[in-house]
């Protein structure tokens, strides 16, 4: 097993500096963190965590708390934290509460216990448990922001925004608006993005508050059977697959006889017919950028709120008929 003096030799440099490089300690520099790092790696260093632990009173795991794995934003986000996390020496450890608050706090509690340095968490609404207040690691909010916490996310109003402006251009005037779940924030900028934006020649017919799902509700379907709307504007790429369904169910054709967009870009937006257009948010980036805002925290407990907002831009596909191309 290759030890911490075989590196700091392989290096050139003290036992000391090479366990302040790995562990994010200390003054070392970035490219002597740089070395030490590569030459761990070439040499197949594997730090034992238990010492390591008992040694800096740090386990060098984090907690990843997601409100739904079966929404395809999630996995491919916890995906982008864990390979972000490996990077700078994180083990990760995901917790999925299926969008059920006792369970979301259950999942604080669990990883509490089991020692994480830090968590970053997705909350299945705008308020966290109280007992949040009490936990001993810092905690980073991807997504959903709310006051007081650390927060990486995606500029949903300006998204929101850039969906109503291409409706704007499209030539469609009545809209139906399949929206997400007013307790959640993101949801909630998203729609006051496209609401705010859209030209006062276009109506919103019809509206539905929904869970991020391609289950949609009751009151959804009949609107999609009336027909009144011409172009459907849904909350995230997932509901905008339950429309689709239920459009061919409906015997209509997408865009033919109802255009639908959505938000969040899936790598899937490519395999449904027709390509979905949607708005595009940069998912590797908010992992990265959440696992740094934590180290940082980690690092430095009592430095000031951070929110990370990261641009988006809109994905023109074939969902969307032009109906004043002529």
């Amino acid at each position: 097993m290759i030890t911490l003096k075989e590196v700091a030799e392989e290096v050139g440099v003290s036992i000391a500096t090479v366990s302040y490089a790995l562990n994010g300690r200390g003054s070392v520099s970035k490219s002597m963190q740089n070395k030490v790092h590569e030459a761990a790696k070439r040499l197949g260093y594997r730090p034992n965590r238990k010492a390591q632990a008992m040694r800096t009173g740090m386990t060098r795991s984090i907690g990843l708390i997601l409100p739904d794995l079966t929404n395809p934003f999630f996995p491919e986000l916890a995906q982008k934290v864990e390979v972000a996390a490996r990077e700078q020496g994180f083990t990760v450890t995901l917790f999925d509460t299926q969008n059920d608050k006792s369970a979301e706090e259950e999942g604080f509690q669990i990883l509490s216990q089991h020692g994480v340095d830090g968590i970053i968490c997705c909350p299945v609404s705008n308020e966290l448990p109280t007992s949040v207040n009490n936990l001993m690691c810092p905690v980073v909010l991807v997504d959903r922001p709310i006051s007081g916490f650390d927060v990486v996310q995606s500029d949903y109003r300006h998204g929101g925004e850039l969906v109503a402006n291409y409706v704007n251009n499209s030539g469609h005037q009545y809209v139906g608006m399949l929206s997400g779940p007013k307790n959640i924030e993101s949801a909630r900028q998203r729609r006051e993005g496209v609401l705010a934006a859209l030209a006062e020649h276009i109506e919103v017919v019809w509206e539905v508050e929904m869970p991020f799902s391609k289950d949609l509700p009751e009151e959804a379907r009949q609107h999609l059977k009336s027909n009144r709307a011409s172009l459907i504007i849904a909350a995230d790429d997932l509901i905008a697959v339950g429309a689709f369904n239920e459009i061919e169910e409906l015997g209509l054709r997408v865009p033919e006889d109802v255009s639908v967009i959505g938000f969040d870009n899936m790598p899937w937006s490519t395999l449904i017919r027709p390509h979905l257009t949607t708005i595009d948010q940069p998912i590797g980036t908010i992992g990265l950028e959440a696992v740094n805002l934590l180290a940082q925290k980690i690092k430095t407990p009592d430095r000031a709120v951070k929110t990370v907002v990261l641009s988006v831009e809109l994905v023109e596909r074939n969902s969307v008929l032009a109906l004043n191309s002529a």
